[in-house]
């Protein structure tokens, strides 16, 4: 059993006989069966079937408050036939049986990428490879709670919550470091959740100066605003001739990182490829309680910064909340 990045294709293959003529491939997921294909073949060869992207559509993503990465069991049949189109008798089969999770491998990675490339039990975050041997870190503001997911040595993913005074947290008998950071002079900090390249939910504060802006959008149209009687023609100067109509807007944030250590370049890499990220920010209604918003990155291409080149490593990125400002959702 493996647990698969989904969002990088993923083939599965047998070697069938010589009298084989087509190959059957299901594939089952949560334990319901959502798709049968059927190859037709020269045996003998070996068959592939390519089933990522018609998994992924069933792993559905939402903000999790407990940081458990959401995941789907995946069961992959492929047998062949004697016959075309998956007719005639049953000649041998395989079965695979793995766990997909909404992660990616890079192209050095190579074909059919795991996730964690790494031993188990492990944090699911990137390593700090600045510390011989590599190790985990984070960031937190001072006095922060928050929460790291990690998987088990058996497989199994889960997260642990480090509190306010934590200076570490320890999963499994592997350690993750707690940077504390104070942000007071420009606040809390700016809370930014992501699903990151091992497909589990990332913490990632920005802890110097927020910019929020105000974009709008409408249509118009002239209007004939004349009123006929009696009396003639005439119309009203407080009546509008040039009519505005399907008026819309979005709210920006521009926010600024503070200064991170260079190892964690890999975070803000992993947040601008991220397909699912989420702001926590204070309620307009209520600012004594925090609420979670998703937000798209606008934010379309970085500079990877160096203590070399820059000697303080910051990041300013631009997010964009993901819904219309006035609720037009029907």
């Amino acid at each position: 059993m493996a647990n698969i990045a989904l969002r990088n294709p993923q083939f599965y293959k047998k070697t069938l006989a010589s009298n084989v003529k087509s190959a059957v491939c299901t594939i089952t997921v949560d334990s319901v069966v959502i798709y049968t294909l059927t190859k037709n073949i020269n045996a003998p060869s070996t068959v592939t079937f390519e089933v990522s992207e018609l998994i992924r559509d069933y792993l559905i993503i939402t903000y999790q408050s407990t940081f458990t990465p959401q995941k789907v069991a995946i069961n992959i049949v492929i047998n062949g036939y004697t016959l075309p189109d998956g007719a005639g008798s049953l000649v041998g089969g395989s079965a695979f049986n793995d766990v997909g999770y909404e992660a990616y491998g890079t192209f050095e990675e190579g074909i059919n990428p795991i996730s964690p490339n790494r031993s188990l039990p492990t944090f699911l975050i990137s390593q700090n490879h600045e510390t011989s041997p590599a190790s985990f870190t984070i960031l937190s503001p001072t006095g922060a709670i928050g929460k790291v997911a990690y998987i088990q040595a058996n497989g199994t993913s889960t997260s642990i919550q480090y509190n306010a005074n934590a200076s570490s947290v320890t999963a499994d008998g592997v350690l993750c470091n707690i940077k504390r950071i104070d942000c007071t002079k420009y606040g809390d900090g700016r809370r930014i959740v992501f699903i990151n390249k091992y497909g589990a939910q990332q913490e990632l504060w920005f802890f110097l100066k927020e910019t929020k802006s105000l974009t709008r959008t409408n249509e118009g149209f002239k209007a004939n605003t004349i009123i006929f009687s009696l009396a003639g023609a005439s119309y009203s100067v407080n009546d509008a001739a040039n009519k505005v109509f399907n008026t819309q807007a979005k709210q920006s944030h521009n926010l600024s990182s503070g200064y991170y250590p260079e190892f964690a370049n890999q975070f803000f890499e992993e947040l601008l490829l991220s397909e699912y990220v989420w702001m926590e920010r204070p309620k307009k209604t209520d600012p004594s309680t925090l609420e979670v918003i998703p937000v798209k990155v606008k934010t379309s291409s970085m500079q990877f910064k160096t203590s070399v080149n820059d000697r303080l490593i910051e990041y300013v990125i631009d997010f964009e909340e993901a819904f219309d400002y006035i609720n037009n959702i029907r």
